[in-house]
This record gives C-alpha cells, sequence and structure tokens, in this order.
C-alpha cells in the first residue's frame, strides 16, 4: 500500500472514506496508524476510540494502531470506525491517518458440517468461492 498521510485539515472520517475508496473489492483487513495533533486531548480521544479497540503505541510517531475489518475477523467494522472518527472530527480533534497494510482475497472458514447444501451454497457465493 502506499504510504500517503492523509491531512489534519480534512476531517478524519472523510479521510477514512478516501481510504475505503482506493481498495479493492475483496479487500478483508486494513491496518492504519492515527495521530492526534494536540496531544493534551490524548485521554479524551482514547476515550472514544476505545470503542474500535484501537491500540496504543509507547514511544512511537503514531499514537494508536486502528485495525478495520471488512466483512468478517477481530477487528472493528467500517461503519463503526467511520462514526467513532466522525466523533473525534465533531470533538474538533484533529489528526491524521496513515494506511499500514492491507490484505484481500482471504475467505472466512465455516464450519459446515451438518448443514444442508443450501446455506452451503449461499456461503460460496457471498463469499467468492
Amino acid at each position: 500500500m502506499a504510504s500517503v498521510i492523509y491531512s489534519p485539515t480534512v476531517a478524519l472520517a472523510d479521510d477514512f472514506q478516501r481510504v475505503l475508496a482506493t481498495l479493492p473489492p475483496d479487500w478483508t483487513d486494513l491496518q492504519l496508524d492515527l495521530r492526534i495533533a494536540d496531544e493534551e486531548r490524548y485521554v479524551e480521544a482514547t476515550t472514544l476510540l476505545a470503542e474500535i479497540n484501537a491500540q496504543p503505541y509507547s514511544e512511537h510517531d503514531w499514537h494508536w494502531r486502528l485495525r478495520v475489518a471488512h466483512e468478517f475477523g477481530h477487528a472493528a467494522a467500517p461503519e463503526t470506525v467511520t462514526g467513532t472518527l466522525a466523533l473525534l472530527d465533531d470533538l474538533r480533534i484533529h489528526g491524521e491517518l496513515m494506511p499500514r497494510d492491507v490484505r484481500s482475497g482471504r475467505v472466512e472458514v465455516v464450519q459446515m458440517w451438518g448443514r444442508p447444501e443450501s446455506v452451503r451454497q449461499e456461503f460460496r457465493k457471498r463469499r467468492g468461492q
């Protein structure tokens, strides 16, 4: 993924939407770094970012690592991340995002023993297998 830092002058939620727009349709996992401009508001921002399980860095240039899952996985949903970043924007907590890693083409593993064939076919159809 290209190292593009999104501007602190634009709303974080809008920046995040721009990042999502650049991803391939089969993306599954996205990791971003987030830094806020005013470090005195770190605790206030952390309280909101707990909703999306933002992982804090210690002794790093960036403040948090955000993990986002497209349709499955152990990460926050894109809609929840957008909403949380919009709350930061509403509170005028400015910052910047840096996409770090994106994965695509992975498929959820689900135990299908004992399920009817219609369920199996629907799963394959939805997951593009």
